[in-house]
């Protein structure tokens, strides 16, 4: 067995210095600073500033970049759109704040939950910014309660819509960007997801507040990262609490999503010495994702999510999850791990050939773990898992069972369920 090297990614493979370097971006390195209110924005809360705010943007843009100030006050905007070589900075007291309605965010070419498609625009987009970042003690707030409140509406008049009946807009949207940083900023209140990575590297998310409520109007669908066909991704020093998943590993959805050259993997995913609040889980496979490989969520604190690990197994999507590992975890939360099928808008469409998923090479290691349900996995003759390894744990649950039978080589190794040594 081995034991935890923060050197080491889970297949064993070295860990890039990239991870380790987290030096913040400072303002005054960041080229010339458009101050939008020099350039026609006014400090007003109630207009919609999104003409001058984006006309600040092409300006810096065409004179060879620079970054985009928001000072001191409150901003109102729909959809951005940063331009190569521009960047986003909040000043401590900013406050951009997203429209609550929808024609504010135009519908361009997008992706939207595992599948390519037109749709609303974010609240901040970046489509092949490289280098782009997100800086600043400020607040980008997606003011999304009239968009939860019509998602709920919705439910209502049918229990069984889909998230995108309801039109919403997410709080930041990046595609096909290379070496991304945001910190310190506040990302709050978004009206769907709050930050989508589509096809990115080199991302890193360094000491940012990410939040929606949970009441007293539950916030739908307003995951914390979505990270979608990316490669090098690091969370660190995060607090996320949001009313879904705070960490989604997403890539594509349906029986033929492994033959979609839109679709792929995420790999090299690390979370660490962040702290979690409320939400469905902490860290997600799924729903829509057909590979996940090296993912590393380490030295973090866990209050209150409904899962700590959630592998959502879909029986019409060809899924491999492979070398996952959550180790040196305390908390709590109402299930350990929960892999089971995820039936939600099942639909095969005619393929009889779909491959058997699997999930495998799992490790969960040194967690003091408090929950209702320890091992929440459930069979199916869709998918198989192989090689996990509990290390280290100790747990108190008032449902302490494993079911080894479930899992093809299972190693556990100092696992303490209520007091009680498990073999």
């Amino acid at each position: 067995m081995q034991e935890s090297n923060k050197n080491l990614f889970p297949d064993g493979t070295k860990i890039p210095d990239w991870f380790l370097k987290t030096t913040k971006v400072q303002l005054n390195k960041l080229g010339k600073q458009y101050v939008i209110t020099n350039y026609g924005a006014t400090n007003d809360s109630m207009a919609i500033q999104t003409k001058a705010i984006q006309n600040t943007i092409n300006k810096a843009a065409k004179q060879g970049g620079g970054v985009i100030v928001i000072p001191k006050g409150v901003y109102l905007s729909g959809a951005l759109f940063f331009k190569p070589k521009t960047h986003l900075y909040l000043s401590e007291g900013a406050v951009l704040k997203g429209s609550d309605n929808i024609a504010d965010y135009p519908i361009k070419p997008s992706r939207m939950e595992g599948q390519n498609l037109d749709y609303y625009s974010a609240l901040v987009n970046a489509y092949g910014v490289d280098g782009f970042t997100i800086s600043g003690k400020g607040t980008i707030n997606g003011n999304g309660l009239k968009y939860w409140n019509a998602f709920w509406q919705r439910r209502k008049e049918n229990p069984k819509c889909t998230n995108l009946e309801v039109s919403r807009p997410r709080l930041v949207f990046i595609w096909k960007c290379k070496n991304v940083q945001m910190q310190d900023v506040k990302l709050i209140n978004s009206g769907f997801w709050t930050n989508h990575f589509y096809q990115c590297s080199n991302v890193k998310m360094i000491d940012l507040y990410i939040y929606s409520p949970v009441s007293p109007v539950k916030a739908p669908s307003t995951d914390g990262v979505d990270i979608d066909i990316c490669s090098n991704f690091l969370i660190k020093g995060c607090y996320i609490a949001v009313n879904d998943d705070a960490i989604s590993l997403k890539g594509g959805k349906g029986p033929w999503a492994d033959k979609d050259s839109r679709n792929g993997a995420n790999t090299n995913i690390i979370i660490e010495n962040s702290e979690f609040g409320f939400s469905h889980s902490t860290l997600t496979c799924g729903s829509e994702s057909i590979h996940d490989r090296n993912v590393l969520l380490r030295n973090c604190k866990v209050n209150g999510p409904q899962r700590l690990l959630w592998f959502k197994m879909r029986p019409d999507t060809p899924q491999n999850y492979e070398f996952v590992t959550v180790e040196n975890v305390e908390g709590e939360a109402r299930s350990f791990l929960d892999i089971k099928p995820w039936k939600q808008f099942f639909d095969l469409k005619g393929r009889k050939d779909l491959p058997i998923s699997t999930c495998k090479n799992v490790t969960l290691r040194n967690i003091n773990f408090k929950c209702e349900t320890f091992f929440d996995v459930k069979p199916s003759d869709k998918y198989k898992l192989s090689n996990f390894t509990f290390q280290n744990l100790n747990i108190e649950a008032a449902k302490g069972s494993i079911d080894k039978s479930l899992i093809n080589g299972f190693t556990l190794k100092n696992v303490k369920v209520n007091n009680t040594l498990v073999e």
